[in-house]
């Protein structure tokens, strides 16, 4: 936690200010309430809230949550912000009209509960959106972690997902320029799925 609460007191925003390509392209899928988990600086949920949705940005850096909270004033959006460790979080049974999951990146265990977490939090109709790194991607120089056990494989989503209605899945490369860390060809997961 220390690790990314220093690195985001930066004044700078480390993975830019405009959100995810594939956030982008798909985002129309999204209404209501939305949670985007491990938001980061805040770069997607505002994108979000200034597409009219009510946002809620998870993260376990509150350096990283100040900088949403900046960022959205500038942008002249609201985004309600939440300090939270996704090892320890408590989900809601169909809470959410969708869930976003932007490169965010946890040791395995913690993975599979927070995409189990996400399945049950989600209201049904409701979508899950995922753009994360695959465990293909640790030989490419464009960012992510460097550790198997933090990267995705698509089991983690056909099987976790397997009973919903699976709009768009894709592993492969892709190039991204986002901010300083996320730079170049990449391989990663995408996935949209709706809860039935």
């Amino acid at each position: 936690m220390s690790n990314w609460n220093d690195r985001f007191k930066d004044e700078k925003y480390l993975y830019g200010t405009e959100p995810n390509v594939f956030l982008k392209e798909v985002h129309p899928a999204l209404s209501g309430e939305v949670l985007t988990v491990a938001e980061g600086e805040g770069r997607n949920a505002v994108f979000l809230a200034k597409q009219g949705l009510k946002v809620t940005a998870w993260d376990y850096a509150e350096s990283g949550l100040d900088k949403v909270g900046k960022l959205a004033a500038k942008q002249g959006v609201n985004v309600n912000t939440k300090l939270v460790d996704l090892a320890e979080s408590q989900w809601q049974q169909n809470q959410w009209d969708g869930i976003v999951n932007i490169f965010g990146h946890f040791p395995g265990e913690v993975r599979r509960k927070t995409l189990q977490g996400a399945k049950e939090a989600l209201k049904p109709g409701g979508y899950f959106i995922a753009e994360v790194y695959s465990q293909y991607q640790i030989p490419y120089e464009s960012g992510g972690p460097k550790d198997l056990d933090f990267l995705y494989c698509p089991e983690d989503f056909l099987q976790t997902f397997s009973d919903w209605r699976i709009v768009h899945f894709f592993l492969g490369e892709v190039t991204r320029h986002e901010g300083d860390l996320h730079n170049g060809l990449s391989h990663v997961i995408q996935f949209v799925g709706q809860k039935p």
